[in-house]
C-alpha cells in the first residue's frame, strides 16, 4: 500500500506517489503546523480548527495563504521534501492572516494576499540560502518582512485601507500600570497567548492550538504553554497594562522561542535555563520592537521571535553545556 496513516499524518512510498489532492492537502495542513514547528498534519487540522472556531474569514485566509505558497515552491521547482513537510507554507499562512487581520478583507486585499503568500515562497528560498552558512532557520522573517512591506505601502495606496487595529503612528510613550490582573486574567492570557500565534484572540482557540502541539509532541505543547506564562509574567510583573495581558500580546514570541529551542537544544538543565532566559527576553524585545517601530504605526508581529532565536542559536555554540 503506497498510502498510510503516520502519528504525524500521512506518508507515502515515492515509487508510488498517492493522489496529488491528498497529497497537496497533506503539505497544507503541514504548512499550517509548521507556524509552530510541527511537521504534523494533525496538530495543522487542530490548528485550522481553532482558527476556524474564532473567525472563519481567517481559516480561509490561512488555507488559501498556505496553499499558494506551497504551490509557488511545487511550481518553481523546490525540493518536494522540503515542501511536503510544509516548510513553504506556514509563512504564507501568517502573512494572509496578518493582511486580513490589518487591512480591509476586500477583494483587493485578497489579491494581495495571494501575492504576499507567493512572495513568502521566494523569501524563504532566499534566507534558506543566505542563512545557511551560520545553520540558522528562516523561521517567520518572511512572513514579517512581506507583512511590514505591505503595511507600509499602504500608505502610499489609496485603494489598501487599514483596519483600526493597525498601531497608531506616534511617537513611543510611556503605558501606566491599567486594571487588576487576577486569577481570570491569568488564565485567559494564558491561552490567549497561543493562540495569538495566528493573531487569534480566543481562549477556545489556544486550547485547540495546544492540543495540537499535545498531539504533535508533548515537549512543544509543555514549552508553548511555559513561554507563553513566563512573557504574560514579565509584562504583569514591568506593569503592563491588564488587557494586554489578558490578549496574550506579550505571550507569543514568548511561545515560539520556547517552543523552537526547546526543539533545536539537546534536553539539560543548561538548556532549559537557557530557553527560559530567552523566553522573558523575548517579552522584553516584543516591548521594545513595539515602541521601535510605534512612529511608523507598525506592528512587531513575531520579528522578537526571529531575533531572540537567532541570537540564541547563535551563541549557543560558544556554551559548552548547549548543544544543537
Amino acid at each position: 500500500m503506497h498510502l498510510r496513516l503516520t502519528a504525524s499524518g500521512l506518508a507515502w512510498n515515492d515509487e508510488v506517489p498517492p493522489p496529488r489532492v491528498v497529497a497537496c492537502l497533506d503539505s497544507v495542513l503541514r504548512g499550517i503546523g509548521q507556524v509552530m514547528l510541527q511537521d504534523n498534519s494533525y496538530a495543522g487540522l487542530l490548528f485550522l480548527v481553532g482558527i476556524l472556531w474564532n473567525s472563519p474569514l481567517f481559516a480561509a485566509g490561512a488555507l488559501l495563504g498556505t496553499s499558494v505558497s506551497t504551490a509557488t515552491a511545487l511550481l518553481l521547482g523546490a525540493d518536494r521534501t522540503t515542501v511536503r513537510a510544509g516548510l513553504y507554507g506556514y509563512n504564507g499562512a501568517l502573512v494572509a492572516i496578518a493582511l486580513l487581520y490589518f487591512l480591509r478583507p476586500d477583494a483587493l486585499t485578497w489579491g494581495c494576499v495571494v501575492l504576499a503568500a507567493a512572495g513568502t515562497t521566494i523569501l524563504q528560498a532566499a534566507f534558506a540560502r543566505m542563512l545557511d552558512t551560520w545553520k540558522l532557520p528562516a523561521l517567520t522573517a518572511p512572513f514579517v518582512l512581506v507583512s511590514l512591506c505591505a503595511f507600509l505601502a499602504a500608505a502610499r495606496f489609496g485603494r489598501l485601507e487599514t483596519t483600526q487595529l493597525l498601531p497608531t503612528a506616534g511617537l513611543p510613550r510611556s503605558v501606566a500600570v491599567e486594571g487588576i490582573v487576577t486569577a481570570a486574567t491569568v488564565v485567559q492570557g494564558l491561552f490567549n497567548g497561543v493562540a495569538q500565534v495566528f493573531f487569534q484572540g480566543n481562549v477556545v482557540t489556544g486550547l485547540c492550538f495546544a492540543l495540537g502541539l499535545l498531539i504533535s509532541s508533548r515537549l512543544a505543547c509543555l514549552a508553548a504553554l511555559t513561554g507563553s506564562l513566563t512573557g504574560l509574567l514579565v509584562a504583569w510583573g514591568m506593569g503592563a497594562a491588564e488587557p494586554a495581558i489578558r490578549a496574550g500580546a506579550f505571550g507569543f514570541n514568548s511561545t515560539l522561542v520556547a517552543i523552537a529551542l526547546a526543539g533545536m537544544l539537546v534536553r539539560g538543565a543548561a538548556s532549559t535555563a537557557y530557553t527560559l532566559l530567552a523566553t522573558i527576553a523575548a517579552a522584553f524585545v516584543f516591548a521594545a520592537l513595539s515602541a521601535a517601530l510605534e512612529p511608523l504605526g507598525m506592528p512587531a508581529l513575531t520579528f522578537p521571535f526571529v531575533l531572540v532565536t537567532w541570537c540564541c542559536l547563535l551563541a549557543s555554540p560558544h556554551f559548552g553545556r548547549l548543544r544543537t
